[in-house]
């Protein structure tokens, strides 16, 4: 095999074993189990979508435009999940006590049911990834993702 040839296949490895590829895996594989453990406790109507947005909505309620720049997202697309949360029950949007120009969302009882059950499901998912790695490569796990540059 050529130099070359064996450069490609080594940068072509590197493209699926470099640290930001791996993260993105373990963040969609967690995801995928975590959607699948939503969906069975009573949530089909969640998609991958409204899961990046859900965790942008604090339990007090937040502005359309504090929700879309949290979640990384334009005001549009934010606008248009929000949109399909409201159409299945998990928010509702009320004009804000504060600001009477400007709208809050909030969780409905219904969406407060989905915040105690992905709790539930993320302490599950925990619990099973500490059995499947050992605790003591779980923790050190935990400890470096929260030391890594950037996560606050």
């Amino acid at each position: 095999m050529s130099l070359e040839a064996k450069n490609r296949e080594s940068g072509s490895d590197l493209r699926q074993t470099n640290t930001g590829r791996l993260l993105l895996k373990a963040m969609r594989a967690f995801n995928e189990r975590s959607m699948l453990a939503v969906r069975e406790r009573g949530h089909p109507a969640l998609s991958f979508a409204h899961a990046a947005i859900l965790p942008h909505i604090g339990t007090e309620g937040a502005h359309l435009t504090d929700i879309a720049e949290r979640a990384g997202m334009r005001k549009q697309s934010a606008s248009q999940l929000i949109g399909e949360l409201e159409a299945a029950g998990y928010v509702d949007r009320s004009k804000d006590t504060a600001d009477k120009r400007a709208l809050i969302i909030k969780f409905t009882p219904q969406g407060e049911r989905f915040l105690q059950d992905a709790a539930a499901v993320k302490t599950r998912i925990e619990d099973e990834l500490r059995k499947e790695l050992g605790a003591e490569r779980y923790e050190l796990l935990r400890d470096i993702l929260k030391d890594f540059p950037g996560v606050e």
